[in-house]
């Protein structure tokens, strides 16, 4: 049945009918769910399968977000507000689902903590509409729910909850996206920051193995996946914060799990170079980081879009995380607890340095540049590899003196200028698509739609003899070998 303007649409999948909307000719699908709920005992363990149901579930209103606190991503007035730990649901659009369309399965970033694929910054109908594709939003378990490693507690806790939902997510989108006119043997899995990071992770997992064909990693931050010794001393300096038995703990209030959690949160941003939020490296799940499988092969050889933006940490700068160093003394700390012997060296790569440009550099690189410099390097000699640079900041951005900062790039990816931050970056972009929006979202759609490989002159695979990386600006994208040639290195020397 293809979808038409005006007309409810119900879809039969395997755990039983949905009915959805029609929003300008996009059939839409919200508060899909995609596993059994995590609350009561469920809380702290591997979702589980979805229980089918009778009847026609409607499938209109958005299901909950993850309990976080309040942040500017998900400000807007049409953001959903209700907040609960029952919020493994997932988010459709499709423009036909009599066909077989490619499938675009998007995983929001928030380091973890903040975050869900509900928001309007991410809403994803601009992409089926203009790429002929099925795109998914996925919701996961985020903050001490799900980014917060407890899985050394023992019995009745697992590990990467986080990365656990989003394999479940996938599973779903295998099993059920027919009904939507997706082709699951077509599937690419793309997302920003943490959501970044997951790609990765995802990439290693031997249980996402097959469940993707494709990955875009936009801004990784590698650095918020530790091994799993670290992430046991943080459980366990949790539990004495909360001063009670391990089987206690799954009954506690949501605020005092929270609360303690913030606490190691806030220990470990100054004491190490990871968060207390993040996923877990050593085990079953994700036998080893990232960069290391990279190196060893051991990890999904497919197709790659991996990058950053120029100026990812102008935005932390106003806060000053001690975990991404934007002031002499944060760097000077950050140095001394990582690698006091490698400052010097490091340093040579920013000759404006202590000036604010290089400060701001040097935070980008220690939670971004540097790691996914690394990761490409070894990615590339494994499957096919395309980096970019994202370099494009209007008018709103120039006057807060941000330049291209983290996340950015979204609402260009996603067309959601109609968004509450959208608007805020872009005031005419609902008119006025930016020139820059189209071209990115149009390289996206033919690395997810296309089984050709793209034209080498305009983005031309990437390799460690020239590293060649598609700079994303604002009039025209060009291609430069090595262009932070000297920062890369640099931090090539840690790693």
């Amino acid at each position: 049945m293809a979808v038409a303007a005006g007309q409810s649409t119900v879809v039969h999948t395997p755990s039983g009918a949905l009915r959805g909307d029609v929003e300008g000719g996009i059939g839409v699908w919200r508060g899909v769910p995609y596993a059994e709920q995590p609350t009561g005992p469920r809380r702290f363990l591997t979702p589980a399968a979805l229980e089918p149901w009778t009847g026609v579930r409607d499938a209109v209103e958005h299901g909950p977000l993850p309990p976080q606190t309040k942040s500017f991503v998900g400000g807007g007035r049409d953001d959903p507000k209700v907040r609960d730990e029952a919020c493994l649901t997932l988010t459709v659009w499709s423009p036909d689902t009599s066909a077989s369309l490619p499938v675009m399965v998007w995983i929001p970033g928030g380091a973890f903590v903040y975050g869900a694929g509900q928001f309007q910054l991410y809403n994803g109908s601009r992409l089926a509409a203009n790429g002929n594709v099925v795109v998914v939003n996925v919701t996961y378990r985020i903050g001490v729910f799900g980014g917060f490693e407890l899985g050394d507690l023992g019995e009745g806790f697992d590990d990467n909850l986080a990365l656990r939902d989003q394999i479940a997510a996938l599973r779903w989108v295998r099993d059920n996206i027919r009904a939507f006119g997706g082709d699951p043997g077509r599937v690419t899995v793309f997302g920003e920051s943490a959501g970044g990071t997951s790609v990765l992770a995802l990439l290693v997992s031997p249980s996402a193995r097959g469940l993707f064909h494709r990955a875009i990693a936009q801004s990784p931050a590698l650095p918020l996946i530790a091994d799993r010794r670290l992430r046991a001393e943080r459980a366990h300096d949790f539990l004495r914060r909360l001063g009670v038995g391990v089987d206690e703990v799954k009954g506690l209030p949501q605020r005092r799990l929270r609360r303690a959690a913030g606490a190691v949160q806030l220990q470990s941003a100054a004491t190490t170079p990871t968060l207390a939020y993040g996923l877990t490296h050593g085990t079953e799940l994700l036998p080893r980081h990232p960069i290391d499988a990279a190196r060893r092969g051991e990890l999904a050889r497919i197709p790659l879009i991996i990058g950053t933006n120029n100026h990812e940490a102008s935005m932390f700068a106003w806060t000053r995380p001690p975990m991404l160093p934007t002031t002499r003394a944060s760097v000077d700390a950050y140095f001394d607890r990582v690698a006091p012997d490698a400052k010097d060296d490091v340093l040579q790569a920013y000759p404006a340095y202590p000036r604010r440009s290089a400060l701001i550099a040097i935070g980008s690189d220690v939670m971004f540049g540097g790691p996914a410099w690394a990761f490409a390097d070894a990615y590339s000699d494994r499957a096919p590899t395309r980096m970019y640079r994202f370099d494009h900041f209007g008018l709103s951005l120039r006057m807060l003196g941000l330049g291209a900062t983290h996340g950015s790039e979204i609402v260009h990816v996603q067309h959601s200028y109609a968004s509450f931050i959208g608007r805020k970056l872009h005031p005419l972009g609902r008119r006025f698509q930016p020139a820059v929006g189209a071209r990115m979202q149009r390289a996206w759609l033919d690395f997810a739609c296309s089984d050709r490989v793209h034209d080498e002159a305009n983005w031309p695979l990437y390799d460690t003899r020239r590293r060649r990386t598609r700079l994303i600006a604002s009039t025209r994208d060009v291609v430069a070998d090595d262009p932070d040639a000297a920062r890369r290195a640099a931090w090539a020397a840690l790693y």
